[in-house]
């Protein structure tokens, strides 16, 4: 099966929220080059409908998801303005078989264009850092995912929601900022800023210096999501989330 056809097959899953097996199964031999051209086929797909590129996402910034997958690198993803949630309420029937991960969001006030990119490039470029909530998807069935499976599937992007309190970076120590995660009002775990790549602002770094391998930068008022603080947690209608980050404040979102 080529690349096209891989593409297709994941763009409709997307919209029937019908989910399809493994990547790695429809196309033998797919290297980490193919699975980004198939995710760049359906961003260009998107674009071409009209909708925005509003940020990027950073996955695989645990080291127990990169040993799991047996990877040792982060992935990165594309946000899209119609992915962006306002008011805190999601319907469960827009995602296939969501999950729920807090993070650290870095909004940018000027371009950052690698190679060369370092943590203090990454600090004076940004505006400022909010807690977020990302709402990964996989239109792969069961989760059963390798790396080829989530890049070809945008990172396995779904949703994303912003907290209200903005704080600018230097202000505080990133690396050291703790979340408490919530569900139904019972905790489910917790993590700290250093779980990302040992400081989110690297997370950040590694993605500006990777996507310059592409030509592309990171730029101005794009939203960046850093990667995950502590594990994703299943979604279902009727669940209500929190995250409570010190420095950052809260975020909430509830499924209906």
């Amino acid at each position: 099966m080529d690349l096209k056809t891989i593409s297709e097959k994941l763009y409709e899953a997307q919209h029937t929220k019908v989910a399809v097996e493994p990547v790695i199964v429809m196309g033998e031999s797919l290297t980490l080059e193919d699975a980004y051209g198939i995710q760049l086929n359906n961003v260009n797909r998107q674009l071409e409908e009209g909708k925005r590129i509003i940020g990027k996402k950073i996955g695989l910034t645990s080291l127990a998801m990169q040993t799991m997958l047996g990877v040792d690198q982060p992935d990165y993803g594309h946000l899209f303005d119609d992915m962006r949630i306002e008011g805190g309420v999601i319907r469960r029937s827009a995602l296939l078989q969501p999950k729920v991960e807090a993070e650290i969001a870095f909004v940018l006030k000027e371009d950052l264009m690698g190679p060369g990119v370092t943590v203090a490039d990454v600090m004076k470029a940004t505006d400022h850092v909010l807690a977020s909530f990302e709402i990964v998807d996989s239109r792969i069935r069961d989760w059963k995912i390798g790396l080829i499976d989530t890049v070809s599937d945008n990172a396995s992007s779904g949703l994303f929601l912003l907290g209200d309190k903005q704080v600018k970076p230097g202000d505080i120590d990133l690396k050291k900022i703790e979340m408490s995660l919530y569900k139904n009002g019972e905790f489910v775990n917790a993590g700290r800023g250093d779980a990302a790549l040992g400081d989110p602002a690297y997370c950040v770094a590694w993605l500006a210096n990777k996507m310059s391998e592409f030509g592309v930068a990171l730029k101005k008022d794009e939203v960046i999501l850093s990667g995950a603080l502590s594990a994703a947690i299943t979604a279902e209608a009727g669940d209500r989330f929190r995250a409570d980050f010190t420095e950052l404040g809260t975020v909430e979102v509830k499924f209906i």
